[in-house]
C-alpha cells in the first residue's frame, strides 16, 4: 500500500450555469491556483509515483497544469468524477505498491470526505488546496500537510526567492 496519499483540490471554475458539470473550465485564478500547487509541491521535494485525476475538465486541467512542475503523468480514473470515496482511495493505494506516494486530483465533496475518513478530522479543502496523509496501517493516517491557495503562494515565493528569481 502507498505510504502517503494526497490530495489536490481542483483549481476555481468556471460558475455552474456556464456549461455542463462535467465540462467546466478553470478560470484564469485557477490555472494560476494550479499551476502553484504543483510548484509547492515540487518545492517540497515530493515526488509521485501515480497521479490520479478526474475526468471532469476542471480537474483534468488542474492535474495536467500541475504536473507541469511535478514532471508526472497523470491518468484518469473514473471513479473520481463523483461519489468517489476511501474505500476507492484506498483500491488505488493499494494497486500503486509499498513504499509510494500518490495524488489524486479531484473535487468537494469527496476529497474532504476522505480525508475525515483516514484522519478522524473534520477538514475543509479550498479550490486550489492540498492535503497530506501519512498512512498507518491499511485504513489509517495522519495529516502531515494541509495548505490553502495562500499558503501555497507564500511558498512558491519564499522557494522562487531561496532559488534567486525575482
Amino acid at each position: 500500500m502507498a505510504r502517503q496519499l494526497w490530495f489536490l483540490r481542483h483549481g476555481e471554475a468556471e460558475p455552474h450555469d456556464a456549461r455542463p458539470d462535467a465540462d467546466r473550465r478553470l478560470t484564469a485564478r485557477g490555472e494560476d491556483q494550479s499551476r502553484a500547487a504543483g510548484l509547492a509541491l515540487a518545492a517540497l521535494d515530493l515526488e509521485f509515483q501515480l497521479i490520479v485525476m478526474s475526468p471532469r475538465v476542471r480537474a483534468l486541467d488542474t492535474a495536467k497544469l500541475a504536473c507541469e512542475a511535478l514532471r508526472g503523468e497523470p491518468v484518469v480514473d473514473e471513479r473520481l468524477s463523483s461519489d468517489f470515496g476511501v474505500r476507492e482511495a484506498l483500491e488505488i493505494a493499494y494497486a500503486a505498491g509499498a513504499d509510494k506516494r500518490v495524488l489524486f486530483v479531484g473535487h468537494n465533496p469527496d476529497l474532504p470526505q476522505i480525508l475525515r475518513d483516514l484522519t478522524g478530522g473534520q477538514i475543509e479543502m479550498k479550490k486550489g488546496g492540498i492535503a497530506g496523509v501519512r498512512m498507518r496501517g491499511s485504513q489509517r493516517g495522519d495529516l502531515i500537510v494541509l495548505l490553502r491557495p495562500r499558503e501555497i503562494e507564500v511558498l512558491v515565493a519564499s522557494d522562487r526567492r531561496s532559488q534567486g528569481h525575482r
